[in-house]
């Protein structure tokens, strides 16, 4: 009932600057209501990743890029975009002022990265599963699969990265095949996005095609008593075939998947000359493909 009346309130107004302005399906994403959070284990060390990736395979040209962050328990960790998290802490400042109003000018997923990655990923949380939040538009789901770890096939070939010595592993996983480079001085089976699974700390990976490219550019040491929160009372469980439909459905008529969760939901989409357009096939490029 709270996520209904809250998404009821909500009106979003995007203002593109041309008829042809790209809407992406992080500019869709409308910060929902926050759960309620509980700690669930003590964060060790957090480790900073820019991403960069391919959203539209279609024009590989342009790159997207994106601070995450992962921070690393003694049992488990959290995966999730520092980028997005700051966009969605803003629009929900904006929220409270304006009684529910966003209002968003300019090309969304233009000169201003607000980020694109909604998923947040916990590993081995549930024990033995990783965990999926997400949200699309007001719909907010969990999806709960098996941790499955990678096969991996570890070389002889080294690499200095942040002045740690680094070995180069590859796999096939999730529909990609990828190439990263981990550390054994920094002993934990960790790594970005649901890479793990190596004696070491990934610092670095990337897909064959490059369409999605992890590097380190930092660690950072955990305060005494910060902790790994996690909070999913407003998110509806899901399977991964039903998420992956719903991405589908999100990305070919991103309007009408809004309105259809929440038909009170004002949208407006206009140009500066005030004509209404409803944006259809979002480019859609997702990370983890069928085999």
């Amino acid at each position: 009932m709270r996520r209904l009346i809250i998404a009821a309130l909500f009106s979003l107004v995007l203002c593109l600057s041309t008829l042809n302005a790209q809407i992406t399906m992080g500019s869709l994403n409308l910060p929902g209501p926050d759960a309620k959070k509980s700690p669930i284990d003590k964060i060790q060390f957090i480790v900073q990743y820019e991403l960069t990736f391919i959203q539209d395979t279609s024009n590989p040209d342009k790159i997207v890029e994106e601070t995450m962050m992962l921070k690393v328990g003694e049992k488990t960790s959290q995966f999730y975009s520092y980028t997005k998290f700051v966009t969605d802490s803003l629009l929900r400042a904006q929220m409270e002022k304006n009684g529910g109003m966003i209002r968003r000018e300019g090309p969304p997923g233009g000169s201003t990265n607000e980020g694109q990655i909604t998923y947040q990923i916990y590993k081995n949380y549930p024990e033995g599963k990783v965990t999926t939040l997400d949200r699309l538009g007001p719909s907010q789901y969990r999806c709960e699969e098996k941790n499955e770890y990678p096969e991996w096939q570890v070389s002889s070939d080294t690499a200095t990265m942040l002045n740690y010595l680094c070995y180069k592993a590859t796999c096939r996983f999730k529909g990609r095949d990828y190439t990263v480079w981990f550390t054994p001085e920094i002993p934990r089976s960790e790594g970005p996005w649901k890479l793990s699974g190596l004696p070491g700390l990934i610092l670095q990976a990337e897909d064959s095609q490059r369409h999605f490219v992890f590097e380190c550019t930092g660690l950072l040491n955990a305060r005494p008593d910060e902790m790994i929160l996690y909070g999913a009372d407003n998110y509806e469980p899901v399977s991964r075939s039903v998420l992956n439909k719903a991405y589908e459905r999100f990305s070919t008529d991103p309007i009408g998947f809004i309105k259809s969760s929440a038909p009170n939901m004002q949208i407006m989409i206009r140009t500066p000359d005030g004509e209404g357009v409803s944006p259809k096939n979002i480019p859609y490029n997702p990370i983890e493909l069928s085999e």
